[in-house]
């Protein structure tokens, strides 16, 4: 047989097929992985997400500041100056959390979450009295815009599942994950993260979960309170370590748009330490 002719016949030799009994051969790992990785079909329901995800009657006001690097000593005394405002009015049901600058992520930022006890009724009451203050809040507040070079506002609801909030004291660094949900999926996220945050209380580490109700739409956002940075990768670490984490994660994976995260240091002024 000459060469050209060998070379033909290898050419046609039938391909190997797989069979019925080799496609069930395959391992039971990588079956269990690709199913987590399919988002299960959400069933319609009639009561809005804020009634199965919270059960609070708590609202949580969500600032983020973008400042301008030049003022940045400038705008932490102004918001300073306001929070003394805010709590020298004792007629208000709304306190402060916390107040942040991002130390890695968004730079020249700043948060403030806010907490009203009593619903929207609450928010709208301490938006009234706080706006007939011309003298001193209003003051601050336009003079506060010459600082910035944006901002953004979110209204939030507090995760029912999430532990209950304790303000922490200390040294602390903490982070904040953010995430862009995909319309439709926030009950399925929840549901998981029920029994995901079970895998992340080891060392007291979960601060604060929120999902919007007012701003932009089917956002998360998680924060953790952790003593540094190598404490926090010791806990994260731990976590995957955990029976059962993997599986979370995966199954969550999948309803995310976008995501990213913020390490966030406590100004002088902010009651969470």
């Amino acid at each position: 047989m000459s060469l050209a002719s060998l070379r033909h016949a290898r050419a046609v030799l039938p391909q190997p097929v797989r069979t019925l009994a080799t496609s069930s051969a395959l391992s039971k790992d990588e079956s269990s992985w690709l199913s987590k990785l399919m988002v299960r079909k959400i069933e319609p329901t009639k009561n809005s997400h804020s009634r199965m995800l919270s059960d609070k009657f708590d609202i949580y006001e969500l600032h983020t500041h973008n400042v301008r690097p030049d003022s940045v000593g400038k705008y932490l005394e102004n918001y300073k100056n306001t929070v003394q405002i805010v709590q020298s009015k004792g007629n208000l049901s709304m306190e402060l959390i916390g107040s942040w600058n991002v130390e890695v992520g968004d730079l020249d930022q700043c948060l403030h979450l806010w907490r009203y006890t009593g619903g929207f009724e609450m928010v709208d009451q301490a938006k009234r009295e706080l706006s007939s203050d011309k003298v001193s809040y209003v003051q601050l507040m336009q003079e506060r815009g010459t600082f910035l070079r944006s901002r953004h506002l979110q209204y939030l609801l507090a995760f029912s599942y999430w532990p209950q909030l304790q303000l922490r004291e200390g040294k602390n660094i903490y982070e904040i994950r953010s995430y862009r949900l995909k319309p439709g999926t926030m009950i399925e996220w929840g549901n998981n993260w029920a029994r995901a945050i079970n895998h992340r209380q080891n060392n007291n580490e979960a601060f604060a979960g929120y999902f919007s109700q007012i701003g932009r739409l089917y956002n998360v956002h998680h924060i953790w309170c952790y003593k540094d940075l190598q404490g926090r990768k010791e806990t994260r670490e731990s976590a995957w370590r955990s029976p059962g984490w993997d599986e979370c994660v995966a199954y969550t994976v999948p309803l995310i748009r976008e995501m990213h995260c913020r390490i966030l240091a406590p100004t002088e002024f902010s009651p969470t330490q």
